[in-house]
Formats: C-alpha cells, sequence, structure tokens
C-alpha cells in the first residue's frame, strides 16, 4: 500500500456505508483530518488504527439523520472506486470493515457484559470476564471454471440486470479453501471440477468478507442449478462474452486472466453501468 504520500492522521467518516469526501462536483478527495475537526461532527463510534508506515487513522460513525459539511458530500464506498486512489480506497475498507465490528461487538458474546477497546492488540476486551473479540472476516472462495476455449459464469437472482459473473460461496468450518470451491461449484450448478489452482485474493468490505480466487477445470456432468441461488449459467468463448462485474472486483480480474489466456483482449469486456 505505498505509492501515495499519506497524511499522519487520516480520517475515514461514514454515515452508514457511505463515506464523506470533498466533491466539487468534477472529482474527489478525502477530506483532512482538520476539516472534519472543524465541521464538529457529531460521532457515535471511533476505531482508531495504523495505516502505512504507521500512520496513525480514524474510522469515525456518524449519525445516519447528518449533512455533510460545506463543500462536502457522503458517496457508496463501491461509487468511489477509481475515483481516489486506491491505497487510500483500501484504507477506507478496512475502516468501514473496522466500524461494523465496532458496532456489532459493543457487548460480549459470552457473557453479555459491555466491552472495550484492547489496550495492547485490535480487540475488543470484556470488562467482565475479559475474554478478547478480535475483528471479523467471512473467507469467500470465488472460481472461474474453464472448459476448452469456454468459460462458466452464472448470475444471481441479485445482480444487475445481464451480469453474469463468476461462482463463489463463504467456506464452511472445517473445510480447506479447495474443497468449498469443489462443494460450492457442485451445490450451484451441479457439475465436477478438478486442477484447483490459487488466483488471488482481494479484502471485500461489503461488509466484512476476504475474497480468495481460484481457477479450476470441467471435470464432468451437466449443468443443473440452483434456484435459490443461480437463476442462469452457460459456458461462454472470449467472443461472445455477457455483461461482467465491473474492475473493482476480484470477479473481474479472474474474467479478464481467461480473455488474456485466449489471446483476446480484457479492455473489451463490458460491464453494467
Amino acid at each position: 500500500m505505498t505509492g501515495i504520500a499519506l497524511d499522519s492522521a487520516l480520517c475515514f467518516a461514514f454515515r452508514g456505508n457511505r463515506l464523506l469526501v470533498r466533491d466539487n462536483g468534477l472529482a474527489v478527495a478525502l477530506p483532512a483530518a482538520g476539516e472534519i475537526d472543524e465541521a464538529a461532527l457529531p460521532v457515535r463510534l471511533e476505531e482508531p488504527f495504523r495505516g502505512p508506515e504507521g500512520a496513525v487513522c480514524r474510522a469515525l460513525d456518524v449519525p445516519e439523520d447528518e449533512e455533510p459539511p460545506p463543500g462536502m458530500a457522503f458517496h457508496g464506498l463501491r461509487a468511489l472506486y477509481g475515483r481516489i486512489p486506491e491505497p487510500l480506497f483500501a484504507l477506507a475498507g478496512r475502516a468501514f470493515q473496522l466500524l461494523e465490528w465496532g458496532r456489532n461487538h459493543r457487548f460480549c458474546g459470552r457473557c453479555g457484559a459491555p466491552t472495550r477497546n484492547g489496550t495492547k492488540e485490535q480487540a475488543k476486551e470484556c470488562v467482565s470476564c475479559g475474554a478478547l473479540h478480535f475483528p471479523r472476516l467471512a473467507p469467500a472462495v470465488i472460481v472461474t471454471v474453464r472448459r476448452g476455449d469456454e468459460l462458466l459464469l452464472a448470475r444471481s437472482p441479485h445482480f444487475a440486470p445481464g451480469v453474469f459473473s463468476a461462482l463463489a460461496g463463504f467456506v464452511e468450518p472445517g473445510e480447506t479453501l479447495e474443497e468449498a470451491v469443489v462443494r460450492e461449484v457442485h451445490e450451484e450448478v451441479g457439475i465436477q471440477i478438478g486442477n484447483v489452482r490459487y488466483f488471488g485474493s482481494q479484502p471485500w468490505p461489503f461488509p466484512n468478507s476476504l475474497m480468495i480466487g481460484f481457477t479450476a477445470e470441467y471435470a464432468g456432468g451437466e449443468l443443473r442449478l440452483d434456484p435459490e441461488e443461480i437463476e442462469d449459467a452457460g459456458w461462454f468463448t472470449v467472443d461472445r462474452l455477457p455483461l461482467v462485474p465491473p474492475r473493482l472486483s476480484i470477479a473481474r480480474w479472474l474474467i479478464e486472466r481467461f480473455v488474456e489466456e485466449c489471446g483476446g483482449d480484457p479492455r473489451m469486456l463490458r460491464s453494467a453501468g
């Protein structure tokens, strides 16, 4: 997370899932810490954390009915991708996840007593029983399945119209990541896969996932869709790919890899919106 000069006291003020930014109608930027302090925004919750090179960062939870200061606006985090530098976008995602953790762990899950910030670690400490509750991550696998020069893509009922993506699902207790990949593909579309290989990972702060990407090869079976999870799926060649997710997501990166391996140009991919 380098390549940008970072303020020594970065503040990320969220109203729900919307981040406060300076907005002049043409460009957006993260406001300086002093600007937020001078605006006297009421804060319901603050989660301090360390950024790159030990920079002090503050995640602030602003009441839902609070109006932005003059010259500023609240924008959804997804919509800010590409409009603020990627290192700041990544820090904003971390700040949002910490706020979600703080909102959901005000009380101990063991005994019900209030919690406080830990003194030595990024944890919530129970004031009664001393239990430590660390920030929660939900690991999820995402995979592209290839059959020769074809790629398996599917769409969930909650996707934007016309958009297809890679198959994904959460890891269950006791599973390896590879086992989760095989299970999710079989549950959602009914086929068998092999040659499961790690691709990469991406923090996904919507709200607290870690996406772990894989590629795999078709090994047998006919498509049989789980109607509760998948409303359509099919095999696509490079020259007839449907609408795909935006560049924000690891799903797009996986699809771009397939296009490159088939000699295509990832810049020709079409996204919704």
